[in-house]
C-alpha cells in the first residue's frame, strides 16, 4: 500500500511516516520545507513541493499511483491565524482543496486528514465529544474545520471515498530514540517552550493569564504523545483499508493537566527552575479543553501507551538537548 503523506518533514507528520515505514507502507513525503526538515523524514521517498503548485502535485498522483493519503501539511499557530487570517485559508483550505482535487482525479478513494480540538471553540462543559457544537473561534480552526466540511461533502458525492478526520489536542513529546521531534520554529506550545528556556535558547517562559476558572487559575489542557497520535493515524489507516467508512475521532487521553502543572512536572523531571512569568490573557484561549476519547478506542481499537505526563515530558527534553 503506497501512501502520500504531505508535511511529511513536519513534527507529527515525520512521527507516522517513520510507524508507517516499520510496518511496511510505501511511503512518499511531499513537504514545503516551510516549517519541516528535511532530515527528520526517516523513510520512504521524499519530493519538496507546495500544494499550491497543483502542476507538481497532480504530476506525482500521476507517476505514484497512491492508495491513500495522510494530509498534515498546514499552518498551526493560532494567534498568527488571527494576524494573518487569510493566508491560514490559503494554506489550510485552498490547499486542501488542491490535494483533494488530485484525490478525486487519480480515483484516490482513503484520506486521513489532521484537524484540531481548535474547531470546538469554548465547550461549556470543556470536553470535547465529536457530536459536540463546532464553534472554532480563530481562523485556525475555522480552516481546519471547512476542510472537514470538503471531506464531507465528498464522502457523500463519492461512495468509495471515505476519511478519517483526527481532532488533535495537546501534542508533545519526542521519539523515545531522540532522531526527531518537534523543531518547529517560533513554536508556541508550551512544553516545547519550556524545553527552550530549559536549554537557555530563551530567557523565560509566560504564563498568560492565571484567572481563569480552573482550580489554579491557569488553563487546563489534554496533552498526548506524539507516538500515541502517529499510532492512531496507522490504525486509521488499516481501519480505512479493511472497508471502514469515514468518521470523525478525537485523539486525546481524555485528561488535562494545568499550565501551572505541567510547568511543576517539568522542573520535578528535569531538576531545572524555569523563569516563570505571568502575562495577561490572550485572546481565544478556552479556559479547559479534554477530549473524551471513548470513540477512537471503541471504535479504531487505539490505547495510548504513553499516557505519562513525566514521560512526554523527558522525550520532549531529550530532544530539545540534542537540538542544543
Amino acid at each position: 500500500m503506497k501512501v502520500l503523506v504531505t508535511g511529511g518533514a513536519g513534527y507529527i507528520g515525520s512521527h507516522v511516516v517513520k510507524q508507517l515505514s516499520e510496518q511496511g507502507y510505501g511511503v512518499v513525503v511531499y513537504d514545503n520545507l516551510s516549517t519541516g526538515k528535511r532530515d527528520a523524514v526517516l523513510a520512504g521517498k521524499f519530493v519538496q513541493g507546495d500544494l499550491a503548485d497543483k502542476e507538481k502535485l497532480n504530476a506525482l498522483f500521476e507517476v505514484e499511483k497512491f492508495h491513500a493519503v495522510m494530509h498534515f501539511a498546514g499552518s498551526i499557530i493560532v494567534p498568527e491565524s488571527v494576524e494573518k487570517p487569510l493566508e491560514y485559508y490559503a494554506n489550510n483550505t485552498k490547499n486542501a482543496l488542491n490535494l483533494l482535487m488530485a484525490c478525486s482525479k487519480y480515483k484516490v478513494k482513503k484520506f486521513i486528514f489532521s484537524s484540531t480540538a481548535a474547531v470546538y471553540g469554548m465547550p461549556s462543559t470543556g470536553i470535547c465529544v465529536e457530536d459536540s457544537a463546532l464553534a472554532p473561534i480563530n481562523p485556525y480552526g475555522t480552516s481546519k474545520l471547512m476542510t472537514e466540511m470538503m471531506l464531507k461533502d465528498l464522502s457523500f458525492a463519492v461512495k468509495e471515498f471515505n476519511y478519517i478526520a483526527f481532532r488533535y489536542f495537546n501534542v508533545a513529546g519526542a521519539e523515545k530514540k531522540a532522531r526527531i521531534g518537534q523543531q518547529t520554529p517560533k513554536a508556541t506550545h508550551l512544553l516545547k517552550i519550556a524545553c527552550e528556556v530549559a536549554t537557555k535558547k530563551r530567557d523565560k517562559i509566560t504564563v498568560f493569564g492565571t484567572d481563569y476558572e480552573t482550580e489554579d487559575g491557569t488553563c487546563i489542557r489534554d496533552y498526548i504523545h506524539v507516538e500515541d497520535l502517529a499510532a492512531a493515524h496507522i490504525k486509521g489507516l488499516k481501519y480505512l483499508a479493511e472497508g471502514g467508512i469515514s468518521n470523525i475521532f478525537n485523539v486525546g487521553y481524555g485528561k488535562g493537566y494545568s499550565v501551572t502543572e505541567v510547568l511543576e512536572a517539568f522542573q520535578k523531571e528535569t531538576g531545572i527552575k524555569l523563569n516563570i512569568e505571568e502575562g495577561e490573557r490572550r485572546g481565544g484561549d478556552a479556559p479547559t479543553l479534554i477530549s473524551n476519547c471513548q470513540k477512537i478506542k471503541e471504535i479504531l481499537k487505539w490505547e495510548p501507551e504513553h499516557d505519562d505526563l513525566a514521560y512526554i515530558v523527558r522525550t520532549a527534553y531529550e530532544w530539545e538537548k540534542k537540538l542544543s
